[in-house]
């Protein structure tokens, strides 16, 4: 690259840069400026423009904000106060948003659960979040409800749309008590003594230690998230961004929220992403802008060419995950004039942004700017899993294109605060102390990344046994536990394996089993116990599982042979449809060469 064209691109970065700080910049743990406060000013500034539409009706911004008052005084009227928790677990909807936009104006907690969930899962999400009442609809009220008995304390829930009511059970309709509600902005003094440090939400991570953990949104954890895609995406009032990740996940609901919201623009949502009805809706939608995640975009390639992917009027796609084989094509294909890759996580205190639109790389940090950002590559040793010491006791930071774990240093600043889980052990376990220098902290994302010598980064893999599929990581832990209680299955082990023209690993489990395997009651089992995402592609059966001296499964084997079936005399499954087929030489070569649709 040219003297000129590197200092051109330098320019593009600061200006992006400069954006980003001054929206950010007004951010400060002790401010009273919370994150509903945010959205008010949006509101007052925007009240007769459409802020969000969902498949069933579209709502103003001043119609949101009523809503979201109602949902606010409703929990005043249950004796819901400060520092308490009210779990969601919606599908993606108009009143997902409003619920936690209205509880944050009391200083009421919301924990935005998955909804996929079902059973012990579930259960345990809304147990960590400490939540006596929940939020759901027809589409999830049975699974919570559920749930609810394999609690230890009692759980009220209320289900919007829901007509006819048990009364001997703890199930209400919501509607009719929304409605009732107050539309008046509750009063500031009912959150008094609330700062940006107050817990505003939680948000759910699969780590490497088997089920969800919450992770702990502060108003200025909020506040960060919302200002800095308002700022990074330069969205406007006329803008419409187009959203059909789950408003549970950061990246939806925190990222694309802000950058419409935050900005007068409308914000559309929908409950699932249809790759065949993505373009017709996006066209007809009228959207300018969308949020992706890299599995989406890869979907999308993948499917044969419909008539409308070049009659958009998008001008930007913003997400993270997209891959460097995907992205050319992708843009090229579907005319996308700007991408915005980025990279972040829901907990973590580190991030950076593609603002190039450099093909493949999630993020640049420029030398001249290297002093002013957290976010450091350390040696790593993938026996032991741990960052490498050297002589002298501390870290040792990566050359360029040398594969090291992405760590943040921990400050207190918004942008740099680690606040952590709801579970305190497992957020000390993601601390790492006297890395560069003596006494210092810095968050372990878990990620593998390297950088090349222009300040590029790229991602290399997760640190650990959890993998995605699907747009969702996948505990091996969560998953071995579900799958060693089915009927006649003894002993499991669950790894991920890639897939030729697929993103991320496809879940595979390998099975100890008692008589005679049936494959059939084995599927009914898992599509009962498991969320989509998490059911495992393909199976192994063998007689005895091989172990170390120290007892423990020789994974790494079972992941290199993957679903070959000419690598093992082990039987191999392949899920197709309500059952797993044994694999044949004929269906492995289709799924090689990517004609199989998993």
């Amino acid at each position: 690259m040219g003297f000129f064209s590197r200092l051109k691109r330098d320019f593009r970065f600061l200006q992006a840069a400069s954006r980003l700080s001054r929206r950010i910049q007004p951010i400060k743990p002790e401010s009273k400026d919370l994150i509903c406060d945010d959205f008010e000013a949006a509101v007052d500034q925007w009240p007769d423009r459409i802020a969000v539409v969902d498949e069933s009706r579209s709502v103003t911004y001043r119609e949101l904000d009523m809503l979201a008052n109602r949902f606010g005084h409703w929990a005043i009227g249950r004796n819901l106060r400060r520092g308490d928790t009210v779990a969601l677990v919606l599908p993606n909807r108009i009143e997902f948003l409003a619920a936690w936009l209205g509880f944050a104006k009391v200083g009421v907690a919301a924990a935005l659960i998955n909804n996929q969930l079902t059973g012990a899962a579930l259960s345990h999400s809304i147990r960590i979040s400490k939540a006596h009442h929940l939020v759901a609809d027809l589409e999830t009220w049975h699974a919570a409800e559920e749930a609810a008995r394999g609690l230890d304390h009692a759980l009220m829930v209320w289900v919007l749309g829901l007509e006819e009511e048990d009364e001997a059970s703890n199930r209400r309709g919501l509607d009719a008590a929304i409605k009732g509600a107050s539309a008046v902005r509750p009063d500031r003094s009912v959150r008094e003594g609330l700062t940006n440090r107050s817990t505003a939400l939680y948000i759910y991570t699969s780590g490497t230690t088997g089920l969800p953990k919450a992770a702990v949104i502060s108003n200025s954890r909020a506040r960060l998230y919302m200002r800095a895609f308002a700022a990074v995406t330069e969205t406007k009032p006329a803008d419409r961004v187009y959203c059909v990740l789950p408003l549970y996940h950061s990246t939806g609901g925190l990222c694309a929220v802000g950058a419409a919201l935050l900005n007068g623009a409308a914000l559309i949502v929908r409950k699932r992403f249809s790759a065949t009805h993505f373009w017709p809706d996006v066209v007809a939608t009228e959207a300018t802008r969308f949020v992706y995640i890299g599995e989406l975009c890869r979907y999308l390639v993948n499917q044969p060419e419909n008539p409308l992917e070049r009659a958009h009027k998008l001008q930007l796609a913003f997400g993270n995950g997209l891959r460097g084989d995907v992205w050319d094509e992708f843009q090229t294909r579907f005319a996308i004039p700007r991408i915005l890759e980025f990279y972040g996580s829901t907990e973590g205190n580190a991030s950076v942004f593609n603002f190039d639109g450099k093909a493949g790389a999630i993020g640049r940090i420029p030398s001249f700017l290297r002093h002013r950002m957290n976010l450091r590559l350390v040696r790593f040793d993938p026996e032991t899993e741990q960052p490498i010491r050297g002589p002298n006791g501390l870290l040792q930071e990566t050359a360029p294109g040398e594969i090291g774990e992405a760590v943040g240093m921990i400050g207190t600043e918004a942008r740099h605060e680690f606040v952590g889980y709801a579970d305190k052990a497992a957020s000390q376990k993601k601390i790492i102390e006297d890395v560069f220098v003596r006494g210092d902290r810095w968050f372990r994302t878990g990620d593998l990344m390297r950088r090349d010598h222009e300040g590029y980064f790229y991602f290399v893999d997760r640190i650990g046994d959890t993998f995605r599929w699907k747009g969702e990581n996948v505990s091996t832990t969560e998953v071995e536990l579900r799958l060693g209680e089915a009927p006649k299955v003894s002993e499991t082990i669950v790894y991920g394996v890639s897939v030729p023209g697929a993103e991320g690993k496809a879940g595979m489990a390998c099975l100890v089993a008692e008589g005679r395997f049936n494959a059939k009651a084995f599927a009914a089992y898992v599509d009962a116990e498991l969320p989509p995402y998490a059911r495992p592609v393909f199976l192994r059966l063998r007689k005895t599982m091989d172990t170390t001296g120290t007892f423990k499964y020789r994974k790494v084997d079972l992941v290199a042979d993957g679903f070959d079936p000419s690598k093992t005399t082990d039987t191999i499954y392949v899920r197709d449809k309500a059952t797993y087929v044994r694999m044949k030489p004929d269906r492995f070569a289709d799924i090689m060469q990517g004609q199989a649709k998993l």
